[in-house]
């Protein structure tokens, strides 16, 4: 069992940074696969980045690639989201989801463990 809390979100102006975190409990947390998804009002919830148990490798939504970083320190059980030039359509909760396999899945049916949430809200 692995259990997320996502911290990190607020209000920024468009163009603006945030870094999200992610702190997983749970033993087993360094063999777990690490994402992040966010849902919009009215979207579909789409995964925004994804890092591999070692960190070596990452995949990013094409919407975001450039701009956000996500990234992990294993000795603290946590994982980074860094959010850079940020637009009003970063608009929405942003959630931490883990899964068991090694593949960098961009489904979020494959995840298992999933935080509450945090809201990121993109205003001038």
């Amino acid at each position: 069992q692995v259990h997320v809390v996502e911290s990190g979100g607020g209000l920024v102006q468009p163009g603006g940074s945030l870094r999200l975190s992610c702190v997983a409990s749970g033993r087993t947390y360094s063999i777990y696969t690490m994402a992040w998804f966010r849902q919009a009002p009215g979207k579909d919830r789409e995964c925004v980045a994804g890092v591999s148990r070692s960190g070596t490798n990452t995949r990013y939504a094409d919407s975001v690639q450039g701009r956000f970083t996500i990234s992990r320190d294993n000795a603290k059980n946590t994982a980074y989201l860094q959010m850079n030039g940020l637009k009003l359509e970063d608009t929405a909760i942003y959630y931490c989801a883990s899964r068991r396999g090694s593949v960098v899945s961009a489904r979020d049916y494959e995840y298992e463990y999933w935080g509450q949430g945090t809201q990121v809200t993109v205003s001038s």
